[in-house]
C-alpha cells in the first residue's frame, strides 16, 4: 500500500465575503494510501471540517486537486461515505429504514437491499433494533445507525466529522473501540476530523496535525503501532504529550 490512493495536491478553499476573499485553507499537500486510517486533528478554525467536506464533495476547492484513485473529486457520490458529529436520522423511519434511504439509487434488488442493511446494522451490534425509532436509542446507539448507513454502500472511503463529539466520555470510548474493529474487519480507507489527540493517536496509523487562519498542515505523524491499541500505551501517551505541544503557544486552542 505504498501508491497514493487519495490525493490532495496544493489545496486551498477561499470563502468570498463583503470585504474580500477569507482564505480557511492553504497549500494543502496530502497523500492517503488504500486500506490507512488518517486522523486530522486541530483546534477551532483550523479548516478540519472544511477539508472533509471538500473530501465528500459538499464543497468545491478554490484551487489545487483533489483525486480519488487518478479521477478528480466532484460532487457527491457513493465512492464517498460521511458520518458527521449530528447523527441525523430522519425520526419517522425505523432503524432499517434510516439506513436503507442510503441504498436509494444502488443498482440492487430488495432482497439484496435486506441483505446489506441487515449485514451492517450486525457489523455496529445493532441486530435486534432493526425496527426500532431513533427516539428509542441512545445518543450512541443512533451513531452507530449512521455508521452503518456510511458504510451500507461499500464507499471506497469513509469520512467522518466528529463522529463522538457529543457523546459522554464513556460511550466515547466504547464507539472509539467500535470503529477500530469496523476498521479493521471492513479494511476501509478512513479519514476521521477530530479535536480529541487522544482519539486520533489511538485510532489513525497517521495523524496530521493542523494549524489555524488559514488553515494548513504543521506535521504528519506517523503511529507505528499495531491495531488494536490500549489508551494506556506508554508510546501513545507519548505521541499525546509530543502532539499538544504543537498547540501549547495558542491558548485559545480547543483540543481534548
Amino acid at each position: 500500500m505504498t501508491a497514493a490512493f487519495l490525493s490532495l495536491q496544493r489545496v486551498h478553499k477561499s470563502f468570498a465575503l463583503a470585504d474580500g476573499p477569507l482564505p480557511v485553507l492553504q497549500d494543502i499537500n496530502l497523500n492517503i494510501r488504500q486500506g490507512e486510517f488518517v486522523s486530522i486533528v486541530g483546534g477551532s478554525g483550523c479548516g478540519k471540517s472544511t477539508l472533509l467536506r471538500l473530501l465528500v464533495g459538499l464543497e468545491e476547492a478554490s484551487g489545487g486537486s483533489l483525486l480519488l484513485e487518478n479521477e478528480p473529486i466532484r460532487g457527491t457520490d457513493l465512492a464517498r461515505g460521511i458520518v458527521f458529529q449530528d447523527h441525523r436520522l430522519y425520526p419517522w423511519l425505523t432503524v432499517e429504514d434510516n439506513v436503507l434511504l442510503a441504498l436509494a439509487n444502488a443498482p440492487l434488488s430488495k432482497a439484496q437491499r435486506h441483505e446489506l442493511v441487515q449485514e451492517h446494522l450486525a457489523l455496529v451490534g445493532l441486530s435486534g433494533f432493526a425496527k426500532a425509532w431513533p427516539s428509542q436509542l441512545s445518543g450512541g446507539m443512533s451513531q452507530r445507525v449512521a455508521i452503518a448507513r456510511g458504510l451500507v454502500n461499500r464507499p471506497k472511503v469513509l469520512l467522518l466529522d466528529e463522529p463522538f463529539g457529543a457523546l459522554d466520555a464513556l460511550t466515547r470510548a466504547q464507539l472509539q473501540d467500535e470503529l477500530a474493529r469496523i476498521w479493521l474487519a471492513e479494511g476501509i480507507t478512513t479519514v476521521l476530523v477530530t479535536h480529541d489527540v487522544d482519539e486520533a493517536v489511538l485510532l489513525g496509523d497517521r495523524v496530521v496535525v493542523m494549524e489555524p487562519r488559514p488553515g494548513r498542515i504543521r506535521r504528519v505523524v506517523e503511529v507505528n503501532l499495531p491495531h488494536p491499541r490500549r489508551r494506556d500505551q506508554l508510546e501513545l501517551v507519548q505521541l499525546r504529550q509530543d502532539i499538544l505541544q504543537d498547540f501549547s503557544h495558542s491558548p485559545n486552542t480547543a483540543l481534548a
